[in-house]
């Protein structure tokens, strides 16, 4: 009898053996963790080898995995099964994925052809304005006898550069000869080699021959160009031959931007106090005063502002407080580093935060809203640290509920060419990879209401004021391809209560309550879907 029951025994934990690592084995794994940090430039990676020749006679086989990546010429916002394990029965157990948004919808039938024609007029006026030749895709021949710079020369607006790079490697002959034309500058040489003629100095043509090719390519050495048709930003495509063979190479025509640098008493050019913060300093000696600026946007709820107000002083004492207040009967605040800057009524959400970013002096703009609490957990020198050392542009933290549920809505953002009828957005929740060295870190696209941003790329996104009510989301899509944005888990705000029975709500807050939840079909609900369909140029959007 005890011979059965140990033999039992040795079954199951046999059997449990075996299935923790089967689970170690097919569960899904995590993404991969991402080192974003600036390396020192003698560690970056070098150049990428030329592509590989193409070899016809060499039979292939497509990889249908991978050819569903690349991209197509059409577009849908039906619901997409996510990348993961996939459990059977989930459609009967779960039901269908929600259904797409057509965003066309929220015009008359009769007003959609228009709104479609008027949308891609200024669709190709966009890009008439923002692709320069530089966007072009140029490929270098491998057997063609000449060398020329892929990518890379830049010259200011009509100023003069060194063409590197221009070369000729033929079999030996009696004359070689190059030629060189430019379209929107003149091309020269810088000094002049023996036995090298030269026709059309200080024209776009400039010809070059000799009977020797060292001296041809010496001669190349020295070639020049100089900008003649001033635009900030283009590009010139030079055209570069010789017998038999042709090549194309842009010069791109340019200010390079200046930059925006920020000093450790920027901060209103003034730092008296800003050794006094009880966080100031941190592990890595950050001045938060000096570095930050914390920006809200308040409307008719100055009990809870009040509440945050204190809540920042009690561990950020001489940090700047930038508030943007549309509220019907404006209450005075008052106090030291706080500004109180009044708006026309109702002006709205995005206006707000516009109006509070603008008056940011420092390098990091904190956006909080005005109904959250520090606490101890609210370290912002973790998020500068993150901020200082990665190439984010925007770290979002965790906002804690009163019922101690935590979230960072975290948002994977992607867009899919749809033609003519308009591009597809798909909203997902979670996040790319993890950033290496900051263990409670991501990288993802969209972070909840509590983040910190370099200011400056914050302004060069920008909110758009039409979005007067329920608008956060929209930043975000506004930012693709422009912000780079993380999220940590580790750095926590508080949200105060939001719990009142409905018969000891005060009038504002039942005048808010009005503002702040429109119904489905209200008007800013219809804007919502008007500017995604036109001014982003959707059709639709779905979300998981």
């Amino acid at each position: 009898m005890r011979g059965a029951q140990r033999a039992l025994c040795l079954l199951l934990v046999a059997s449990a053996s075996l299935a923790a690592l089967y689970l170690h084995l097919w569960a899904p794994k995590g993404p991969p963790s991402v080192d974003l940090r600036r390396p020192p430039p003698e560690l970056l990676p070098p150049p990428l080898p030329p592509p590989a020749r193409a070899y016809p006679h060499v039979p292939f086989r497509l990889k249908e995995e991978v050819m569903e990546l690349l991209p197509r010429n059409g577009c849908s916002c039906e619901a997409e099964a996510e990348a993961g394990l996939a459990l059977p029965l989930h459609r009967r157990l779960f039901g269908p994925g929600p259904a797409g948004l057509d965003f066309a919808s929220a015009f008359a039938p009769g007003e959609r052809p228009r709104q479609l024609r008027l949308r891609e007029r200024e669709y190709r006026n966009y890009r008439n304005r923002v692709q320069t030749p530089a966007d072009r895709l140029l490929i270098v021949p491998a057997n063609s006898p000449l060398e020329y710079p892929a990518q890379g020369v830049e010259v200011r607006p009509l100023q003069t550069v060194l063409v590197p790079g221009l070369s000729l490697q033929a079999p030996a002959r009696n004359r070689y000869q190059v030629n060189l034309t430019a379209s929107l500058g003149t091309l020269a040489v810088a000094a002049e080699v023996e036995g090298v003629a030269l026709q059309g100095e200080g024209q776009p043509h400039l010809s070059l021959a000799a009977a020797h090719l060292d001296h041809l390519n010496r001669q190349l050495q020295f070639v020049t160009y100089t900008n003649t048709q001033f635009h900030p930003d283009t590009a010139d495509i030079v055209q570069f031959s010789t017998d038999g063979h042709s090549a194309a190479f842009a010069i791109r025509i340019r200010h390079p931007p200046t930059p925006r640098l920020y000093g450790p008493g920027s901060a209103g050019d003034s730092d008296e106090d800003s050794d006094s913060d009880s966080n100031s300093g941190g592990d890595r000696g950050y001045n938060i005063s000096a570095l930050v600026t914390v920006a809200t946007k308040t409307f008719l709820r100055y009990d809870k502002l009040r509440g945050l107000i204190a809540s920042i002083r009690r561990f950020y004492p001489s940090v700047t407080i930038v508030v943007a207040d549309d509220s019907q009967r404006p209450e005075p605040l008052a106090g030291p580093h706080l500004e109180h800057y009044l708006m026309p009524f109702g002006k709205g959400w995005f206006a707000g935060r516009n109006l509070a970013v603008s008056q940011v002096t420092t390098k990091y703009v904190l956006w909080v809203d005005d109904d959250f609490i520090f606490t101890a957990r609210t370290r912002l020198e973790k998020l500068v640290d993150v901020l200082e050392r990665t190439s984010l542009d925007l770290v979002g933290g965790a906002v804690r509920e009163i019922t101690g549920y935590t979230t960072t809505y975290r948002q994977r953002l992607s867009v899919r060419g749809g033609g003519a009828g308009g591009d597809c957005l798909r909203t997902r929740p979670g996040f790319h990879h993890r950033l290496a060295g900051f263990p409670a870190c991501v990288v993802t696209d969209g972070v909840v209401n509590f983040f910190l941003a370099r200011t400056d790329k914050v302004r060069q996104v920008g909110f758009d004021p039409r979005l007067r009510r329920v608008a956060h989301l929209e930043f975000f899509i506004d930012g693709l391809g422009v912000l780079h944005v993380g999220s940590c888990e580790d750095v926590v705000v508080d949200h105060a209560s939001k719990l009142a029975l409905p018969w000891r709500r005060s009038e504002g807050e039942r005048q808010y309550n009005r503002y702040r939840y429109p119904a489905a079909r209200d008007d800013s609900v219809r804007l919502k879907q008007r500017l995604f369909f036109f001014k982003n140029r959707f059709k639709c959007m779905a979300g998981d």
